[in-house]
């Protein structure tokens, strides 16, 4: 036996060895890759990894697919266990499946899964649930023959005749509009390419407005397309050039109105077009103001206002008539409030439903119309997430949602506004055995370096003694104001069966405590969120949750600026790190307008031109901070089709990292070749990723039962 261990050490060594020098001979002379040397407020930065922005250079190509044999052979051996892992989470899923059935403009419409399929079918029955059933649109069919496919839109007409779909086939987000008449089953021979997310029918059944984006992918742009004519005659209805503002279309679930609404990080616009007169021009409902922020929904002869005017840190909501008004002299409909953060209003004929989070948790107020009498909806668990649905029908007393905790599986509920009941009509099955009661739920509040407390919401094997020997994972996000909810996961019972702890840090950045909870960890003040994910981490070790050779973190995408931030400011903290397409290269991308959502961020992280922005985002740039110095085992995990953080951004941070460090752990980049931020699109291939995620974090922390 320990012949054969030997040996398969000795092998393992001269592989990495080999791969190593392979990556090497990947990259271009030295020559050839000379340094980028740019200068900032008197700084003198050199880049010796820029070269690796040039996807179309075939060295860069090369060098990702070396990384990419390289990960494979360093993880072979973990290949079982992502198996069993990958089979674990399946037996765990209904794979035939049907979504409940939702009630718009005369028709039930519901998504069915089919074993074996990666995309789901689109199906309808006219005016009853007995009718004959209608597939409109099969996105295996769509699929078919793609590598990727994603759907960033899907509408009908309000007479149900056409079904409008945004189609990405390369994962950059750069979608083709198409159209299916569903009564002869034909697509339109009009198509429309380059288009971004934002679809809006009028209410003639023939007028679609649409949007395009500016070469940094900003949606900027509203036009209009009638069917049957030439996309040439297109109109465009509105365009924003502020290069800090991304523009949105959606028709109003009254019905009376095409809205477009323009919004930056910290100001808004909204215009209407009457859906009945859509060749109108589009007015100004409500304009911006430099620091106001607001959110409108029409409820049939007035509109309610989501806004912080006024100094409504945590949002009020105002009450406009019809044709609009000044925010400012607005009858005050709903007061800001301390203990409340107003997320957003949804509208129903006869009631008006707001979102509102307290005490990190949300809750549903539903406002009768008539009497101005309200109620919250009644939560059965202590910790959860609650998320309305779309709920589309607008004379209709019922209000739609999912409910689901770390226990309890996604829940769909219609709510009868007024009697006050609601109504189970699904909870996701999940099946291969699972048991809810082999489970323990905390919620913990930890204390952070500045007297902040931070809220943790942890999940384990009920039973679990703490002594400071269980592995545990930590997972945060931390940043747009983003929530992170203890919602259900089936897959993450592969993780907690075999005894690691998980735990969600809801740290600053997001908005689980209120608005001052985001603005807290953002700009000037982003490092709150690193600091308390650290101080989190120390917290859960105090409390003998876990300790530091037992300690896995894992964030993606403005989470994997965190990781990346955390490994360099205290890489002696934790012991296996997963960054998943991580926004590591913080300076370089947001003094480049021309990479998508630089130019709307520089209200979110900074501006490099402003020389204080600028010296505060380099004193935590994971990538400008990366040093000679000991660091976890990490995985790294990137699609060379990202559009919204570029591959290169981790390729350059690992690059440079392998450079540096001065350890032997594991440094590992996978790139989906195919792929872009959310990674694989159909199911089964994104299971499959986290099912090998998953079994390189139990093998990390000596839960894989293979040798390290």
């Amino acid at each position: 036996m320990r012949l054969t261990l030997l040996l398969t050490a000795l092998l393992t060594a001269l592989l990495t060895a080999l791969l190593a020098a392979m990556l090497d001979a990947q990259t271009p002379p030295m020559a050839e890759r000379r340094p980028h040397v740019d200068t900032l407020h008197g700084d003198v930065r050199r880049d010796d990894w820029h070269w690796l922005r040039n996807r179309e250079d075939p060295a860069v190509i090369r060098y990702l697919e070396a990384e990419n044999a390289y990960t494979e052979a360093r993880t072979a051996a973990l290949k079982p266990l992502a198996d069993r892992v990958y089979q674990e989470m399946l037996s765990r899923i209904k794979q035939t499946d049907l979504s409940v059935p939702v009630f718009r403009d005369g028709y039930w419409y519901y998504a069915k899964t089919f074993e074996g399929k990666q995309y789901p079918a689109l199906a309808r029955r006219r005016g009853s649930l007995a009718a004959p059933e209608e597939v409109y649109l099969d996105q295996n069919e769509l699929a078919a023959g793609k590598a990727f496919h994603s759907l960033g839109g899907v509408s009908t007409s309000p007479d149900g005749r056409y079904v409008a779909v945004l189609e990405d086939t390369v994962a950059l987000r750069h979608f083709t509009l198409r159209v299916k008449d569903t009564q002869t089953g034909e697509w339109l021979p009009e198509t429309i390419a380059n288009l971004i997310e934002g679809l809006a029918w009028a209410n003639d059944n023939r007028t679609l407005f649409y949007q395009k984006a500016d070469g940094a992918n900003r949606a900027n742009a509203v036009w209009r397309h009638v069917l049957g004519t030439p996309v040439a005659q297109d109109t465009e209805v509105y365009r924003d050039d502020d290069v800090l503002f991304s523009v949105d279309v959606i028709r109003t679930k009254s019905g009376a109105y095409v809205q477009i609404t323009s919004a930056s990080y910290t100001s808004a616009e909204t215009r209407v077009i009457p859906a009945d007169r859509p060749m109108e021009p589009a007015r100004v409902l409500l304009p911006r103001q430099p620091g106001v922020e607001h959110s409108a929904v029409h409820w049939g002869d007035r509109w309610l206002v989501a806004t912080n005017q006024g100094g409504a840190t945590n949002f009020k909501v105002v009450e406009l008539p019809d044709a609009g008004g000044d925010l400012a002299t607005a009858p005050i409909w709903l007061p800001t409030r301390a203990d409340a953060f107003v997320e957003g209003v949804d509208t129903f004929k006869d009631f008006a439903v707001v979102a509102e989070r307290v005490g990190g948790l949300r809750r549903l107020r539903v406002v009768d119309r008539a009497t101005k009498a309200w109620h919250h909806v009644t939560m059965p668990e202590a910790a959860y997430g609650v998320f309305p649905a779309a709920n589309p029908e607008y004379a209709t007393r019922t209000m739609r949602y999912t409910y689901s905790s770390f226990v309890t599986p996604p829940s769909v509920y219609d709510y009868d506004m007024g009697t006050r009941q609601a109504e189970l009509r699904k909870r996701e099955e999940v099946l291969g055995g699972w048991d809810a009661s082999r489970y323990e739920v905390r919620r913990l509040m930890v204390k952070a370096r500045d007297g902040a407390s931070v809220p943790v919401s942890v999940l384990m094997r009920k039973g679990t003694v703490l002594d400071g020997t269980n592995p545990l994972l930590l997972y945060a996000y931390g940043s747009y104001g983003a929530t992170q909810e203890a919602t259900f996961s089936s897959a993450r019972f592969s993780l907690v069966d075999r005894g690691m702890i998980y735990a969600l840090a809801h740290i600053r950045g997001g908005s689980e405590m209120g608005r001052r909870w985001y603005d807290d960890g953002k700009m000037l003040r982003k490092k709150n969120t690193f600091f308390d994910f650290i101080d989190v981490a120390e917290g859960l070790i105090r409390l003998k949750y876990t300790r530091k050779d037992k300690l896995v973190i894992n964030g993606g995408s403005a989470g994997g600026l965190l990781m990346g931030a955390v490994v360099n400011f205290r890489p002696d903290l934790f012991h296996a790190v997963v960054a998943d397409v991580p926004f590591v290269d913080v300076i370089n991308t947001m003094a480049d307008a021309s990479i998508p959502l630089t130019a709307q961020e520089w209200e979110q992280w900074g501006n490099p031109a402003k020389a204080e922005e600028y010296r505060y985002m380099l004193s935590y740039s994971p990538y400008d901070n990366v040093a000679a110095k000991a660091y976890p085992q990490m995985l790294v995990t990137t699609g060379l089709n990202d559009s919204q953080v570029a591959y290169w951004e981790p390729a350059k941070w690992v690059a440079k990292l392998r450079t540096m460090k001065t350890d032997r752990n594991d440094l590992l980049l996978r790139t989906n070749m195919g792929a872009g931020h959310g990674g694989a699109s159909g199911r089964y291939d994104r299971l499959k990723e986290t099912a090998f995620r998953f079994a390189w974090m139990l093998n990390s922390v000596g839960l894989g039962g293979v040798a390290q």
